[in-house]
């Protein structure tokens, strides 16, 4: 009733190390792809936050039939923004006027910069009109202030005050406004 060597069921040492060679290789090739990923999903939920909020600022005042203002909340848009109904149109929230909504800051390492007209606002008049204008958000991880392929967006808000993503009509990663590339993650590229 003795049993023998050959009826043992388990790994050698040898495949055993296999597996862990080939499991470290494709968790070489996958991670920074995974890490890619984490980035486009950021970059995207960051952009799609402020379009809600100036889509919603614009909607706001067009049912209120009042200005609503989009201001940042602190030294840069990217420690966040609030909206509020701004009844004499001057862009700073007095008491009179009713905070709406408010966004946190965003994750760190990303830097979002609006043009000269919206260096620290938006109004948007009873009509919806506002002035013309567009922001940049970029993952500035590397911390050089420029733009790499698929880390950069931009929003343009026309003087309708309707706001539409940048293009890269030139596929290189980079999206475009009119009259140029993004050049630059903190200093303003565009003239509106």
């Amino acid at each position: 009733m003795m049993k023998t060597m050959t009826d043992k069921k388990g790994f050698t040492l040898i495949e055993l190390l296999v597996t862990i060679a080939i499991a470290a290789i494709v968790a070489t090739i996958g991670i920074p792809s995974f890490s890619q990923s984490i980035r486009n999903s950021r970059l995207t939920t960051n952009i799609n936050e402020l379009v809600t909020s100036l889509n919603f600022a614009r909607s706001e005042a067009i049912k209120r039939n009042q200005p609503v203002t989009v201001l940042k909340s602190g030294a840069q848009w990217e420690s966040g923004w609030t909206v509020f109904t701004d009844l004499d149109g001057d862009g700073i929230k007095d008491a009179s006027d009713t905070v709406l909504r408010t966004y946190g800051s965003l994750s760190n390492n990303f830097t979002l910069r609006g043009t000269t007209g919206f260096v620290n606002r938006v109004t948007y008049q009873a009509s919806g009109i506002s002035a013309n204008g567009s922001f940049v958000l970029c993952d500035n991880s590397d911390g050089n202030n420029i733009p790499e392929a698929n880390t950069s967006r931009v929003v343009i808000i026309n003087s309708v005050g309707r706001v539409r993503m940048g293009a890269d009509s030139d596929n290189d990663g980079i999206p475009e406004k009119n009259d140029g590339e993004i050049t630059s993650c903190t200093v303003s590229p565009f003239t509106n």
